[in-house]
């Protein structure tokens, strides 16, 4: 009983993410409901002491890692960086490869700390222009989209600055370059295997007669009769002059973003050697700072500063046009995406604290010995059920990470190791069709799951596959 109270809350959560609700509300809902099922009298208690604790602890962490990277995105998109960068990959690689183009375009902003959510309406003008060009079905966009932007760079690729590689840090006590080899070869393992999945979708329709409007000759010639209206949606004209020293310019941001991220990650724990007491200065009620759990999240918030200023500086005329209210909705956005996800923090926090969760990670544990395998298989259910990588993620952490800890300790396995697993399983089954990311980018492409979500769940397929391709490496391997 205890068991299905716990399958009960979290398809209740499951279910209000699928119909468009917020989970800022919905997850406390859900999460006491089990208790109330348990225990009516823990309900006011776990809510004070177990849900608050978690999502304020979540907040506290890491708020200043959302607000920074929606910032940074917004300052790319309103300087003119994405669209000198679209048209410096369209002359790379050439417009007739529209798929690797805006897979390289995606894989560009959120590799440089642009927030997917962001990513997704940045590079769909983008796309659109280029598929059309192309005469590729629109309906392959959202995977094309999703694999640039979801994938590789989101969590496999070290040293990306997206939340799903930062968070593990804290846990593990580790960077966000952890495990660089193992990282390398699962982002190419994906890249590989999703573009061939993508192209081969591609050649199909081509073989079909089916291009950018579909298969129907009307529509064909509606659609066409229409195209000097469709402005808004093809984005700028990538064919236009931009000189040399401003696309190589366009890049310095982002390569900025990655180098002081690096510098600093080594450079302050030399600044901090033995942390910082605040006894030190008289203020002993705010304890002592290990600087090992906070130097991930301080170097990525750093460098996406050094990234803003950066970018404001490439195009400031461009930028203040619209500076105030851009800033202002890359604020709210921040905020939303902050709550959303420390309420399923908080929600873990309870779900972990019940008696059927016991049951449940001890039922995982007999099945899955391999600390790694179920680390990976914990944190990818999770992840598919809140519809969340970050939100399963923090749910399998805060109630499993002693004892994924304890684990590789005994089978002596890098803590490195577990958080380039742990980061990429959360990226495996969370875009299922409830998942925020997913919505937001069909919306954003107008179009449907029964259009469209067959490739985004391919690609989500692919990234599970990495994720135990990557165990399999590592077993027999050692590699890290």
């Amino acid at each position: 009983m205890e068991i299905i109270i716990i399958l009960l809350a979290l398809g209740m959560l499951m279910f209000v993410a699928y119909r468009g609700f917020s989970v800022i509300l919905f997850a406390p809902i859900c999460a006491l409901f089990a208790v109330l099922l348990t225990d009516p009298s823990h309900v006011l208690p776990f809510f004070s002491n177990v849900f608050m604790e978690k999502m304020v602890g979540f907040i506290k962490s890491y708020f200043p890692v959302f607000l920074l990277g929606a910032i940074f995105g917004k300052v790319v998109e309103m300087s003119g960086l994405a669209e000198s960068i679209a048209k410096t990959i369209v002359k790379i690689v050439g417009a007739k490869r529209a798929i690797f183009a805006i897979v390289l375009l995606g894989a560009i902003l959120t590799y440089s700390g642009v927030s997917l959510f962001v990513a997704v309406f940045a590079i769909y003008p983008f796309a659109a222009h280029l598929f059309r060009e192309a005469n590729i079905p629109k309906r392959l966009i959202p995977g094309t989209i999703a694999l640039g932007s979801f994938a590789f760079t989101m969590d496999a690729l070290p040293g990306t600055p997206q939340i799903q590689n930062v968070i593990p840090t804290t846990f593990f006590k580790t960077d966000i370059y952890a495990a660089p080899i193992l990282g390398i070869i699962g982002t190419i393992f994906v890249l590989v295997l999703g573009l061939w999945y993508l192209e081969s979708r591609r050649k199909k329709a081509a073989r079909a007669g089916e291009g950018y409007f579909g298969v129907n000759n009307e529509e064909l010639a509606a659609a066409n009769d229409a195209a000097a209206n469709m402005k808004a949606e093809a984005g700028p004209d990538l064919s236009s002059q931009t000189s040399l020293s401003r696309q190589i310019l366009a890049f310095v941001p982002l390569v900025l973003v990655g180098v002081m991220n690096k510098v600093f990650t080594i450079f302050i724990p030399k600044w901090y050697p033995n942390g910082f007491d605040f006894s030190a200065i008289g203020l002993d009620a705010f304890g002592k700072v290990d600087v090992s759990a906070v130097v991930a999240i301080w170097a990525v918030e750093m460098a996406l500063v050094v990234g803003i200023v950066a970018t404001i500086l490439y195009d400031w005329n461009r930028v203040k046009v619209n500076f105030k209210s851009g800033l202002n909705t890359s604020i709210g956005g921040a905020l939303l995406a902050t709550m959303n996800t420390g309420a399923e923090y908080g929600f873990g926090g309870i779900i972990a604290a019940l008696p059927g969760f016991t049951a449940i990670s001890n039922g995982i544990s007999h099945t899955f010995t391999n600390p790694l395998v179920n680390g990976a298989v914990t944190t990818t259910s999770l992840a598919g059920i809140t519809g969340s990588a970050s939100g399963g993620m923090v749910i399998a952490l805060s109630a499993m990470a002693d004892k994924y800890n304890a684990a590789i300790a005994q089978f002596n396995i890098p803590p490195e190791v577990m958080h380039r697993v742990i980061s990429m399983a959360s990226g495996g089954m969370d875009t299922l069709p409830h998942n925020g990311a997913v919505i937001t980018l069909l919306a954003v492409t107008g179009l449907t799951h029964k259009q469209s979500y067959r490739d985004i769940f391919a690609i989500t397929i692919i990234k599970t596959l990495a994720v135990f391709f990557v165990i399999a490496l590592y077993t027999l391997t050692g590699l890290v």
